[in-house]
């Protein structure tokens, strides 16, 4: 069983001992923990919080448990039941609430479940208020609620439908050419809540046939959920056998957009969002943002655009926090992640299902031509674990230390940058491990460049010895 206890949220598998596995116990702990954090937060007595959940088959067990301790804790609870991340943090703000809790594991498979956690604004909490909350979950002197004072639960079913009509109002969505299209559009939603939304926004853009597939949001996922190219072939062949213009796949809590062409074909996880950010900086100019593990392509877009490109720390409370910063007009991650502020500072698969859908019809091209458009480049992907007693932070030091006449940048780990190439070293925050990603033009090259960084990664370890 695994409990992995962070700034950036609370996951775990459930069952098994309490503090080894997400338990009941855990998760009264750390729903209490945000409770108080809240109330701190806002000085109010009675705050008001949105709950909801994707489709796992912990979720409903979960949602009870999550509840009943806001109640005990004397906070008011709005349940929007089965829903999608985005539309929770948009559900912050239809109800001017305090707060909210999503309950997902994301990609993570069926036996994992997680409290997501969301401030007034409808986003992730920063690393600060993530370390608050573990503090405050340590403590042993948790308070709750008189009879008088207990919160009361309300639920609110349409905030899907909410979160669809304001994409839906946005200016670069644009619906008649989407209807003129006569899209036939394949969905791979895993089983879980995009199996809800998302045929509900393709229909309410016009979309002429959608072709469902694994759209029973019952939590039983039929494949590794991550939506990875080894993971999603059965789409693959179902846009084939349909004659679909496009296939989508969502992560269970659809906050992660892939796309596959009309030949059966991934798009490219890593081009959802330079595709995207084209479209929309082709109508607003401006710059973007993605992290520091994500692809070189979208700077190309960008600088072709005449924008600026920033590259913040993994993470998408850094991305968000760098995009404003930097007045970014359209950001997110390379998992398919797309962020755009015109609706809201958070990853959103159904946005960035209709910003596509519109840049599709718009242009008159299909779906492979559009991405021949763009540069190909190969992103390889590994890493380095290493034992509870090495002094990781010393070896990255010595490792931007050797390549010190290179570009190298130590936001989140140490990024190096060779010519058209780069590769990122970064140590999580939960495991002893380093991440060492490498992007080139070829796949072979991306991997050498990988394996060169750690040979050398074992070479200052064998030295250290």
């Amino acid at each position: 069983m695994t409990l992995i206890t962070s700034i950036s949220g609370i996951r775990g598998t459930i069952g098994g001992k309490e503090g080894q596995g997400l338990t009941p116990v855990d998760v009264l702990k750390f729903t209490s923990a945000f409770s108080q954090w809240v109330k701190n937060d806002t000085g109010k007595e009675t705050p008001l919080l949105i709950l909801g959940r994707d489709a796992r088959m912990s979720g409903e067990m979960v949602n009870h448990l999550v509840c009943g301790t806001l109640l005990s804790c004397g906070v008011d609870v709005i349940d929007i039941g089965l829903t999608t991340t985005p539309t929770a943090e948009m559900a912050v703000g239809f109800h001017n609430a305090d707060g909210g809790i999503i309950l997902t594991a994301s990609h993570n498979p069926k036996q994992w479940n997680a409290l997501k956690l969301l401030n007034s604004r409808g986003e992730f909490l920063s690393a600060a208020d993530g370390e608050n909350i573990l503090e405050l979950a340590a403590r042993k002197d948790r308070k709750y609620a008189e009879v008088q004072d207990l919160g009361i639960c309300s639920s609110d079913d349409s905030c899907i439908q909410k979160h669809i009509e304001t994409i839906l109002e946005l200016p670069l969505v644009d619906v008649e050419a989407i209807k003129k299209a006569k899209f036939t559009v394949a969905v791979d939603a895993v089983n879980s809540t995009g199996g809800i939304a998302v045929p509900m926004l393709l229909t309410a853009l016009g979309v002429n046939k959608v072709v469902p597939l694994y759209c029973d949001p019952n939590g039983d996922f039929p494949h590794n959920p991550e939506p990875l190219p080894e993971n999603i072939t059965d789409i693959c062949e179902i846009v084939v056998k349909n004659k679909a213009h496009v296939g989508f796949v969502v992560d269970p809590d659809v906050d992660r957009l892939a796309i596959v062409n009309q030949l059966g074909e991934p798009f490219g996880e890593e081009y959802t969002l330079v595709a995207v950010a084209d479209y929309v900086l082709g109508y607003e100019k401006g710059n973007t943002v993605s992290n520091l593990s994500s692809t070189q392509a979208l700077q190309g877009v960008t600088q072709k655009h005449g924008g600026k490109y920033f590259a913040s720390a993994v993470g998408e409370v850094n991305v968000v926090e760098c995009m404003k910063e930097h007045k970014a007009v359209i950001g997110g991650e390379g998992n398919g992640g797309v962020i755009y502020p015109a609706l809201h500072y958070g990853r959103d698969a159904l946005v960035g299902i209709a910003l596509f859908l519109s840049y599709l019809a718009r242009s008159g091209k299909n779906c492979s031509k559009l991405r021949d458009e763009y540069p190909s480049y190969f992103i390889s992907k590994n890493k380095i674990t290493f034992t509870q007693d090495m002094d990781i932070d010393d070896i990255l030091k010595k490792i931007a230390k050797q390549y010190r006449n290179r570009p190298v940048s130590t936001i989140d780990g140490i990024k190096i940058h060779f010519d058209g190439e780069w590769v990122h070293l970064r140590k999580s925050n939960t495991e002893a491990i380093v991440r060492i990603y490498a992007e080139s033009n070829v796949q072979a090259k991306a991997d050498h460049l990988a394996m060169k960084l750690m040979r050398d990664v074992d070479e200052i370890i064998r030295g250290n010895e």
